[in-house]
């Protein structure tokens, strides 16, 4: 069995196969991407090849998440493109195939330079250690598999806290939140909830426009309470999320679960929660685990993009406790934040080269969204890291020309950007929503991801769902590989700005 010193890419599987004497590995990984694979390649192989990838969905994803969904997965064999995958039980693979899937495939492609699908076969114990009903009706979340040998899977404790803290973003934290007038009570509050939770202001509902920094402050009350009171219970999540999560909850019978997972916690932090109006089961399922939190004496911590009085549809009972506690309101950076989120920026990526002048006609001009204002920032950047020319003013006015337009000549919608993007790279808006994983397709899918981003107000989630459902985490990897690689491959620079000028525009050639 042979060892991976650390996680290989797709050059370093390919020294790695030169230097195998299976033949079978050079027919398998040396057979064009669109042709069939007609060789199976062995348990020992393909357990390599598993052991490989999961090293690298383990420094994607972190220690928690991997030990509690991919530490019990085994590789059985891999034929015809396809990797099948043993998981201990059916709530660890609906979780694989639900949030975790495109993370996978994503790593076999690094590993493998070639598109491989995934097969997951559960591996049930034995039918007669089931005839007896279990007195825990979710033991059988931890039973075992008939493989004795394999990693023990996810405890129930584990799934049932999963992933504690692991969902917040570790760059949203108090010390990279900018403080401005428009946005310093919202702040205060924030930092006094994560100090002393469940004290005074519960919930903490901050509401305003998208972009302006509430998910930020959401993600970073969860990590400073888990700084000061690490034996917390820290739970994220989009309203989005917890509606899907709940309809999956009524299609496998799996509600006592899923009201553990959210009612024993202690700090929900709810994104978008204005998306619960939108379905009276899922404001009943919400009001029940609001008053268990709160009876409870566990923190909430609420975002939306108006206030409670706002939400036309929404019960009364939840919009009297979404008013109980705190609201606070976060408004549009005034001139001195905006430039401060600038600089603050220039400092975060290393952009040594803008000057003051550069950000100063940025903070003047972009004045609606602190995304809008950095990704204006990041271009200009990219600009003159590709051109080798200074950054300046007239530099500036030139990258941004489109972003300085007083109006667009067409209204931005979702299907628009899907469907300039399908044409500019010559694929279908099913092949962009779809689950091929061919690099040109993805490179893509990936520039209209950012593109989505840097022109609309969507949030990941959104964003994912309009790409065929994904997870919202391929949206943000999307996202930050193309920042990357926008300031070191000047033909990806060019296509985000010709993407986004036929957005604006509507002129294809």
């Amino acid at each position: 069995m042979v060892h991976f010193p650390e996680v290989p890419t797709g050059p370093v599987l390919r020294d790695f196969v030169d230097d195998c004497t299976s033949s079978l590995y050079y027919s398998l990984l040396s057979t064009p991407v669109d042709a069939p694979v007609e060789k199976q390649l062995a348990p020992e192989a393909a357990d390599d090849l598993w052991q490989a990838v999961g090293r690298l969905l383990r420094s994607q994803l972190g220690d928690a998440t991997y030990r509690t969904w991919l530490a019990g997965v085994q590789a059985l064999d891999l034929r015809n493109g396809v990797l099948r995958l043993s998981v201990p039980h059916q709530v660890a693979r609906r979780r694989l195939e639900t949030t975790y899937a495109d993370a996978i495939a994503e790593a076999l492609r690094q590993v493998t330079d070639t598109p491989v699908d995934i097969e997951l076969i559960v591996e049930t114990a034995p039918r007669e250690a089931l005839d007896e009903p279990p007195r825990d009706p979710l033991s059988f979340l931890s039973a075992p598999s008939v493989t004795e040998t394999a990693p023990p899977g996810p405890t129930l404790d584990q799934l049932r806290d999963d992933p504690v803290g692991a969902a917040l973003n570790p760059h949203y934290t108090f010390e990279e939140f900018v403080i401005g007038a428009s946005n310093r009570f919202a702040h205060a509050a924030a930092m006094s909830v994560a100090e002393k939770p469940a004290a005074a202001y519960n919930p903490l509902f901050i509401y305003g426009d998208s972009g302006l920094g509430k998910t930020h402050l959401l993600h970073a009350v969860g990590h400073h309470m888990l700084q000061l009171f690490p034996a917390k219970r820290v739970r994220y999540v989009t309203t989005e999320i917890f509606m899907n999560e709940f309809v999956e909850a009524i299609r496998t019978n799996s509600r006592l679960e899923f009201k553990r997972r959210y009612r024993e916690v202690d700090l929900l932090l709810v994104d978008d929660v204005q998306f619960v109006q939108n379905s009276e089961r899922l404001q009943e399922e919400f009001f029940h685990t609001f008053d268990s939190l709160h009876g409870s004496g566990s923190q909430l911590v609420l975002s939306s993009d108006r206030p409670p009085r706002d939400m036309a549809t929404l019960e009364d009972r939840l919009r009297t406790r979404f008013e109980w506690g705190l609201l606070t309101d976060i408004q549009p950076p005034e001139y001195e934040t905006r430039l401060a989120i600038l600089r603050h920026k220039v400092r975060a990526q290393g952009f040594t080269d803008i000057p003051d002048e550069v950000l100063s006609f940025i903070a003047t001009h972009i004045t609606d969204n602190v995304r809008e204002l950095e990704g204006a920032l990041v271009r200009v950047a990219a600009y003159a890291s590709l051109t080798r020319v200074p950054a300046t003013e007239d530099i500036a006015r030139e990258v941004l020309a489109d972003n300085l337009r007083t109006k667009c000549s067409r209204v931005i919608t979702p299907q628009v950007i899907l469907e300039e993007t399908a044409k500019m790279f010559g694929w279908t808006i099913d092949d962009l929503c779809g689950r091929s994983r061919r690099r040109p397709l993805v490179t893509a899918r990936q520039i209209g991801m950012y593109v989505f981003r840097e022109l609309t107000d969507y949030s990941y989630p959104q964003i994912a769902r309009e790409f065929g459902g994904r997870d919202h985490t391929t949206v943000m990897h999307a996202v930050e590989k193309i920042t990357d690689q926008m300031a070191e491959r000047r033909h990806i620079y060019e296509q985000v700005g010709e993407l986004i000028n036929r957005i604006k525009s509507g002129e294809s050639p």
